[in-house]
């Protein structure tokens, strides 16, 4: 381009440090002569590009160039990041000096060394910058982003309490991952009792359905938890508690009479067997039976026959009676009789316990309540069928009919749950 007008000077000088005084600023001079010319404004531009491309000092930027990287760009609420900015640089003699280092959620720190740690603890994007600064003072600024993933949030619902025997509903259906991604649910019906028998009784898994159902049936306290895990392997855990109340029942006993009766026809030398459970659900208290044979009216058929009957009980009880005929007018028979087996129990108070099996077996076992229980087997044996000797070649008296009656008193059990 040609520069219309007189002449024009343009000039440039520079002091020059020497390298003993770098990195010191030295003073620099520009002389710029502009003598009639058209254009000032074209010579003044210039001049600054030059001293742009050229540097005041002749020696280029110390700008530093900053450069931050990390071993891990998502991590979980409550993880560790290391950061590393090592690998910035200076200009040579500069020398980079501190880092500064702000973490996007309001903190930060300064470290000489251009590494660095940092533990998250609130959800989100975060724009983590280090800020290089170099001994001439110059800086530079680089940054990296961070997504720490917000672990799931649980949302429980469930009794306070059931009794011994109910089911518990526990609802966890509604915990949710607030980036909206799926969950798993894991729960731990009791955190002190290992059931996966791997030595760590508080991580089990005894159900992995949303909604869990729960039985127990014995009184006291439960103490569980339930696991969350969303799609990162973010987790949350939460403990419950559930009281276990036992129930209240009402006790109540009644009187009843338990018969049996059985009859047939028996020869000399056969026995017979009936086997009956007369305290079944109850206690005994009184026994009274008879064995009666028919009277023999034919005075060929006299005297009377002669049977055995008798009785062993389960419970370890036996004993046994055999016919007699105290009275010509009455018939042959004999009896088994036995009174207070065991005590009246009282009636008509309440009692707790865990399910009205539990309690029913303890109150029909008590101690020294359990005489009669069990099975009770009769034996009827026809012993002696007199005449022995034949009439014309024939035993008129080869057996006897006979008839067993039993009858047994017992105090049954009730019981009835009082209250919802």
């Amino acid at each position: 381009m040609t520069l219309d007008g007189d002449v024009h000077e343009l000039s440039q000088s520079t002091e020059v440090s020497s390298p003993i005084q770098q990195p010191y600023i030295v003073k620099r001079c520009m002389n710029i002569m502009i003598r009639n010319t058209k254009y000032p404004t074209f010579l003044i531009v210039a001049s600054l590009v030059m001293v742009s491309f050229s540097g005041c000092t002749g020696l280029g930027s110390n700008v530093p160039n900053a450069k931050i990287s990390a071993d891990q760009t998502e991590i979980n609420l409550g993880e560790t990041v290391n950061f590393d900015a090592r690998e910035s640089t200076t200009p040579s003699p500069t020398i980079i000096d501190e880092f500064q280092w702000d973490f996007g959620d309001g903190g930060s720190k300064t470290t000489k060394q251009g590494i660095t740690s940092y533990t998250f603890v609130s959800p989100g994007y975060h724009d983590v910058e280090v800020t290089v600064l170099n001994d001439d003072g110059e800086i530079d600024r680089d940054s990296i982003s961070i997504f720490v993933n917000a672990p799931p949030t649980i949302v429980l619902e469930m009794p306070t309490f059931i009794k011994s025997g109910e089911t518990a509903i526990l609802d966890a259906s509604e915990s949710f991952d607030p980036e909206g991604a799926g969950i798993e649910v894991m729960w731990d019906f009791n955190i002190f009792s290992d059931s996966n028998n791997d030595g760590d009784p508080a991580n089990d898994a005894d159900s992995t359905l949303r909604i869990a159902e729960l039985m127990i049936d014995q009184a006291g306290n439960r103490t569980g938890s339930v696991t969350v895990v969303d799609d990162k392997g973010a987790v949350s855990t939460t403990s419950w508690n559930l009281m276990v109340v036992s129930r209240v029942f009402n006790i109540v006993w009644e009187e009843q009479i338990v018969e049996a009766n059985w009859n047939g026809y028996l020869e000399q030398g056969e026995s017979v067997v009936y086997e009956h459970e007369p305290g079944l659900g109850g206690r005994v208290i009184q026994l009274n039976s008879t064995l009666t044979l028919s009277r023999e009216l034919i005075p060929i058929m006299l005297p009377e026959d002669n049977f055995t009957f008798s009785l062993d009980m389960e419970s370890g009880w036996s004993t046994f009676a055999s016919t007699s005929q105290d009275n010509i007018t009455e018939n042959s028979s004999a009896s088994i009789d036995r009174g207070e087996m065991n005590s009246y129990p009282d009636s008509g108070y309440t009692l707790s316990a865990d399910s009205k099996e539990s309690l029913e077996e303890q109150l029909l076992n008590q101690a020294g309540e359990r005489f009669g229980q069990g099975t009770w087997t009769w034996i009827i044996t026809a012993d002696q069928c007199d005449p022995d000797l034949p009439v014309d070649g024939v035993d008129p008296d080869q057996g006897n009919d006979w008839e067993l009656t039993v009858t047994v008193v017992v105090m049954v059990l009730r019981i009835s749950e009082v209250g919802p």
